[in-house]
């Protein structure tokens, strides 16, 4: 009986990894040729490129804050999850015909953002309440769940730069758009095995005058979206706003909240702005790495002087999920260790390790650019720099979440994790600010050694600026580690 009941929830588990799989197929797809495509294509010069880049990624980390409570208060998980992905496949269509029109662009990224707003925080959803009150078969579905996201991901980076370079900017996203057409498809063959674990909300029928409401909803979300994406100073008082925003009720609810819970959001803060850095780093990958990939990184693999292969710029972005796919049973092995030993690592500490990782990864590509004898550099730094990055992210990004479920009351969990997401986006933004200090002007046929001087300095900042911020970590640690057993102090007495 029980192996039944379980082979029920893996199968409607099924229906949620599949159509999360073609998603991020989809979404990173377009992400890895995003800049490539607005500068060589589009003309759009570095300094323009990188901040649209920046406000698009800002806008779609931001959105889900409203998709998740659309789905929770209005239409339902399953729905919403739904209306996010077929918006998103619109977008991508969007992008395939309309290649030529800057005006179209952005009201594309927009109905992006909307649609990625909708499906992520209710996709998410749909997994907690399959496996509702069974934390085992929980943390196993999200590890399936994560490595989904990664093989979509991996995949649609190494298809989409060929597509690009042999068929066109159209045919890669055209690509991205049948993506989501085999998840939807998929989905709308195999719903039923979600309905045992459906909200309410989405057992209830839409009436007519509902679904209008619906779409009126969306398509000004989308105009408000496009308009931001269109003005890089309204993009940044938004930004500015946001920051603001986050803040003040950051204090408001430190402020009212009892003396014994305060230690937990002390941990929260500090622990939630050092991954907040972390994305100022991780933004270089969509814009700076990808255009020093373009203009000063030999696209040919030696191994000696045997020739393996060769990788498009757009390419080398797969690097990231597929060290995470390597990582990721690694660290689960050295977690399991510790654990053993009862020697469990903090998550201060393993967000100051990562930061290290973080730390060799811009020094890697720093001496890279210093110590070339030519304009090109070995596609091998990218590999190396690419793996150190990865493995930060698992040990700061992977725990993020983690950080806001063990140090935050469970009665304002899902605020948090809102802000969480938007303080993201902002340092997302920030990182394609930085991004620009190798600005080019956009051309591609600069000399490649003064885009090589460009980039070692910028590699050479953010290198520093990671030095910085692990010594920061290292001494705020002993204030961290106090708060933490103040927090575990209050949990025991069930403060």
């Amino acid at each position: 009986m029980i192996s039944v009941w379980f082979q029920e929830k893996n199968k409607a588990f099924s229906v949620v990894l599949f159509i999360e799989l073609w998603e991020r197929f989809g979404y990173y797809g377009m992400q890895s040729i995003l800049v490539l495509f607005l500068i060589q294509h589009m003309k759009f010069n570095d300094h323009n490129a990188n901040l649209l880049v920046g406000a698009f990624s800002a806008m779609t980390y931001a959105a889900p804050i409203l998709g998740g409570w659309v789905g929770d208060k209005v239409t339902g998980n399953k729905r919403a999850m739904l209306i996010g992905s077929i918006i998103l496949a619109l977008g991508y269509l969007l992008l395939a015909f309309a290649t030529s029109y800057t005006q179209a662009i952005y009201l594309a990224m927009a109905i992006i953002s909307i649609g990625n707003g909708l499906f992520k925080p209710n996709a998410a959803t749909m997994v907690r309440r399959i496996y509702e009150n069974n934390n085992s078969q929980l943390d196993i579905a999200f590890t399936l769940y994560y490595m989904a996201v990664n093989v979509g991901s991996s995949i649609s980076m190494l298809i989409c730069s060929l597509l690009k370079d042999h068929y066109g900017w159209s045919s890669a996203f055209v690509a991205c758009f049948f993506g989501l057409i085999l998840g939807i498809g998929n989905y709308f063959l195999t719903q039923k095995r979600l309905w045992l674990y459906l909200p309410p909300k989405d057992k209830k029928p839409l009436h007519f005058g509902f679904n209008l409401g619906i779409i009126f909803g969306i398509g000004i979300s989308v105009i408000v979206v496009s308009f931001v994406l269109k003005s890089p100073t309204i993009t940044k008082w938004c930004v500015a706003a946001a920051s603001l925003l986050v803040l003040f009720i950051w204090i408001g609810i430190y402020k009212h909240t009892s003396a014994a819970g305060r230690a937990g959001l002390r941990v929260m803060y500090i622990l939630t702005l050092e991954g907040m850095l972390y994305f100022v780093f991780y933004q270089q990958m969509s814009t700076s790495l990808t255009l020093f990939a373009q203009r000063n990184v030999n696209p040919a693999f030696y191994i000696g002087s045997f020739h393996l292969f060769n990788w498009s710029p757009g390419q080398f972005q797969a690097l990231n999920p597929i060290w995470i796919m390597v990582f990721s049973p690694l660290l689960a092995k050295i977690y399991s260790y510790f654990g053993q030993e009862n020697k469990n690592l903090s998550i201060a500490i393993k967000f100051i390790i990562g930061f290290l990782f973080v730390t060799l990864a811009f020094f890697t590509w720093w001496i890279t650019c210093w110590q070339t004898k030519t304009a090109q550099c070995s596609s091998w730094s990218m590999v190396w720099g690419y793996g150190f990055l990865s493995l930060g992210e698992l040990l700061i990004s992977g725990l993020g979440l983690a950080v806001i479920a063990r140090y935050v009351p469970a009665s304002m969990n899902g605020f948090m994790t809102g802000s969480y997401f938007m303080v993201s986006g902002i340092a997302l933004y920030i990182g394609s600010q930085i991004a620009n200090m190798a600005t080019s002007g956009g051309s591609m046929l600069l000399d490649a050694k003064k885009t090589l001087n460009l980039y070692q300095n910028l590699f050479f900042n953010l290198f520093i600026l990671a030095v910085l911020a692990l010594i920061i970590l290292i001494a705020l640690l002993p204030f961290v580690k106090k708060w933490e057993k103040q927090h575990a102090s209050c949990y025991l007495n069930n403060v």
